[in-house]
């Protein structure tokens, strides 16, 4: 329907201005509820080729699509805009096509073509010296979501992460688990293994900032006092035996990460986001490191006088860039080479790499491009950096050396228990067994940290506010899960009295509703928001989309009668509109990673 009309356009253009526009270059949107019509098509652009007045051209446009488009029954022009009524009948008819009686989710809405690329989505990508926290949970669920939202609009997609096992960072929870851990474990001490090393890192920051003290305290100068601190001097030196593969600490390594990993698949599972292949630093680095020694011995690299290499990026308006220490030890960037490599190694045809990491780092992936297409390598123009804002909290910014952070675990824990609270006192779940109230406290919890954190633009700095977040009104998860269980209800109550949608006599609806045809319309408008949202990696143009329509079908349900109206193809059709809601809200939640309840 949508492409008869841009088709439609496109003729009048030709005909009325001698104006070649192709269909595929003109835009149409959802016309305002304020105004009458269901597209609308701006025509100040046209003024120039009409020579009259973008109201006038809106006018003579209107009335060409009227005469010589069947699926136009009117319109009407404010200004620049062209308000375009669809026909009843086309509207019904758009209907028709994308519901599937028998199997809701087998509906044409649903089934895009494949596009034939693959891409490769990284996100996650924990150091394991610490926890995971609430910036972890923006970037688990966005590159979770992105992958999902990829999928569906036809592409192959592989989700990983690369895991930062090594590092100075490591070596310092290490170091002080040997100094002050006294063999403690996350048995003996009855936490998660994350959460054990990440106490681990906590200390070290403590003993650090005291030996810093202590240094400035004799009339050292601060900078000199933070590299000279011997607590840090011993975790550069554990860095380079580890390199090494000094046998003690390389088996401390392997023993404190194996906890941690523990404790990362809990918290993955409770967040409900999955690998395809998990890389680790811990291999990545080796390879990195062979070609910044390649590239040195061709000239694309340089060493300075202390033996530290170097790539000069001033011709690109940036700076030099380290690769390599004077030790020989390893950057993140030497990582990040060898990771690249590695993954259009494995995945060869590979049509793009996306990063999803926070927008701190949008300078180092500048320089990893950069350093990627110095090397000759052509995919280098293949990798995107997927950057995203930081999230605050009320009570301010986050620093994991501190102890400050916000822990992932906690936080969902706390979540579930609020939904509990409010479900609670709203009496939401009235016949539920102890295990499916649990089960729905989860839901709701995580679904309303997951749809907090995703309506929001990625690009864009955010607020999290809990106590908003868990809201059965407004812009949130619950409210839109709380929508899908009312219309799961309504279904349940449609099987149980026999109204069956699998023949709808379409040709007996007449003076449909116009809360219906805005439903009619929000429902054939999921595969262009799914494309949209997947050029932009955008799931907050879901998210706005989910809450569109569930205000859409609250707006139809409280206005019009399912069961109370006489008019059996109405009932049907009625019924019919709430099952293809109900699966476009289930598929559309799927891909923000959020459940919906059947019951509330």
């Amino acid at each position: 329907m949508e492409q008869h009309i841009k088709e439609g356009i496109s003729a009048a253009l030709k005909a009325l201005y001698s104006h070649d526009l192709s269909a595929d270059e003109i835009a149409l949107q959802p016309t305002r509820k304020e105004f009458e019509g269901t597209y609308t098509f701006v025509t100040f652009p046209f003024a120039r080729f009409s020579k009259k007045s973008p109201e006038e051209t809106g006018k003579d446009i209107g009335n060409f699509l009227k005469e010589n488009t069947n699926e136009v029954a009117g319109f009407n022009t404010v200004k620049g805009f062209l308000n375009i009524e669809v026909s009843e009948a086309s509207q019904i008819g758009g209907f028709a096509k994308i519901f599937n009686g028998k199997e809701v989710s087998q509906s044409p809405l649903f089934q895009l073509p494949t596009t034939g690329r693959t891409v490769v989505v990284e996100y996650s990508s924990p150091n394991t010296n610490k926890p995971l926290h609430l910036g972890h949970l923006r970037n688990n669920f966005l590159g979770n979501s992105v992958s999902r939202i990829l999928k569906a609009a036809g592409n192959e997609v592989q989700k990983v992460q690369i895991i930062n096992d090594r590092g100075i960072h490591i070596c310092k929870s290490m170091l002080a688990w040997l100094r002050f851990g006294e063999g403690e474990t996350p048995e003996s001490s009855g936490l998660k293994g994350d959460h054990l090393v990440g106490k681990y890192y906590v200390a070290f920051d403590k003993a650090y900032k005291k030996e810093i003290a202590e240094l400035t305290a004799t009339g050292m100068a601060q900078d000199e006092a933070e590299k000279q601190a011997p607590i840090l001097l011993a975790a550069q030196e554990m860095l380079m035996k580890w390199e090494a593969k000094d046998p003690e600490i390389y088996a401390l390594w392997e023993k404190m990460n194996g906890w941690v990993y523990d404790g990362f698949n809990a918290t993955y599972d409770r967040m409900g986001v999955d690998f395809d292949k998990l890389y680790y630093e811990s291999d990545t680095y080796l390879i990195g490191r062979d070609r910044v020694m390649e590239g040195l011995e061709k000239g694309v690299f340089f060493k300075k006088e202390d033996g530290s290499i170097w790539v000069d990026l001033t011709d690109e308006g940036l700076d030099e860039k380290l690769l390599l220490r004077k030790d020989g030890t390893s950057v993140y960037m030497t990582q990040d080479i060898g990771t690249a490599l590695m993954r259009f190694d494995d995945y060869p045809g590979l049509s793009q790499l996306i990063y999803t990491v926070g927008n701190e780092q949008e300078y180092h992936f500048k320089v990893l491009f950069l350093i990627l297409k110095k090397l000759g390598y052509s995919w280098a123009s293949a990798c995107y950096h997927l950057s995203y804002g930081m999230v605050d909290l009320p009570s301010g910014k986050m620093k994991s050396r501190e102890g400050t952070v916000v822990d992932a675990d906690d936080l969902m824990k706390e979540m579930a228990n609020t939904a509990k609270a409010r479900t609670e006192e709203l009496g939401k779940i009235d016949g539920f067994t102890a295990d499916q109230a649990e089960k729905l406290y989860e839901m709701l919890g995580l679904g309303a940290i997951k749809y907090f954190l995703l309506k929001v633009d990625p690009k864009k700095r955010m607020l999290f506010n809990p106590a908003e977040s868990i809201e059965f009104q407004g812009n949130t998860g619950p409210f839109i899960q709380y929508t899908f269980a009312r219309i799961s209800a309504i279904l349940r109550k449609a099987n149980q009295i026999g109204v069956s949608t699998e023949q709808i006599d379409y040709n007996a609806l007449k003076n449909v509703h116009q809360t219906e045809k805005d439903l009619v319309f929000a429902l054939g408008q999921y595969p262009e928001r799914l494309n949209l949202a997947a050029d932009a990696y955008s799931p907050a143009i879901i998210a706005q989309y989910i809450y569109d329509l569930a205000k859409d079908y609250n707006r139809f349900y409280t206005e019009l009668s399912i069961f109370n109206e006489s008019e059996k193809s109405v009932q049907q059709f009625r019924v019919a509109l709430s099952a293809l809601t109900a699966e476009t809200i289930k598929v559309s939640m799927g891909l923000l990673g959020i459940q919906v309840p059947d019951r509330m």
